[in-house]
């Protein structure tokens, strides 16, 4: 059973948002797998854990995903709420953490920790209307459904059910978690506030490498 994990309208303006800066793009409706052993990020996780909070997790820029004090750190200013779905701490100071991603903020400003940690104060963003896919855009659903298919078979999908082919949101996400372009790109897919526009040009892409007509 799901925890009633606080949305992000009653996350502010009592407290800041805590960031996960990471090399990748989380996309609302995603699943995130996370290996945590830095302290400040341990900590995080345990104070998310105690008062069923979301944490923030935005693309890195420039810097690593590990502190170091003499890499100058930027990140992007929209990211997504990353609610918690299962703890893991089979090792000593190890968590194995598994994350879904929620609704879209913007970031109006942030700041570090002693710690290393960052903390920001968001914005909410509009989730993505339930729109259903153009006749235009079916064979990119159909691509989608093909491609799930064939990773559920080898035991390898990572995508939270339910499955949802008919929301063109869905569908794009799914498809800009897979596709092997820039980090960049996924970045301005997943800010775009129109799913539709988001899957077109999901859809233009695939059929320039040929994989739907």
């Amino acid at each position: 059973q799901r925890r009633p994990w606080t949305p992000l309208a009653n996350v502010l303006p009592e407290s800041s948002l805590p960031l996960f800066p990471l090399q990748a793009v989380l996309f609302p409706g995603g699943l995130l797998s996370l290996k945590v052993f830095e302290a400040r990020y341990l900590d995080l996780v345990g104070q998310c854990v105690r008062e069923q909070r979301p944490f923030g997790v935005v693309a890195l820029r420039r810097g690593s995903e590990v502190r170091d004090k003499r890499v100058h750190v930027e990140f992007e200013s929209t990211g997504v709420l990353a609610e918690l779905l299962d703890v893991d701490s089979a090792q000593p100071g190890i968590l194995h953490v598994r994350c879904r991603g929620t609704s879209r903020f913007a970031l109006a400003s942030s700041r570090q920790r002693e710690d290393g940690l960052w903390l920001a104060e968001p914005a909410a963003l509009p989730d993505d209307a339930a729109v259903r896919p153009k006749a235009a855009l079916r064979g990119a659903v159909q691509g989608l459904v093909n491609a799930i298919a064939t990773l559920d078979a080898q035991g390898t999908s990572q995508f939270l059910q339910p499955y949802e082919f008919d929301n063109v949101g869905w569908v794009a996400n799914r498809w800009c978690e897979i596709l092997p372009i820039p980090l960049i790109a996924k970045q301005k897919l997943m800010e775009l506030s129109d799913p539709s526009v988001r899957l077109e040009l999901v859809a233009e892409f695939l059929r320039s490498k040929g994989v739907v007509t």
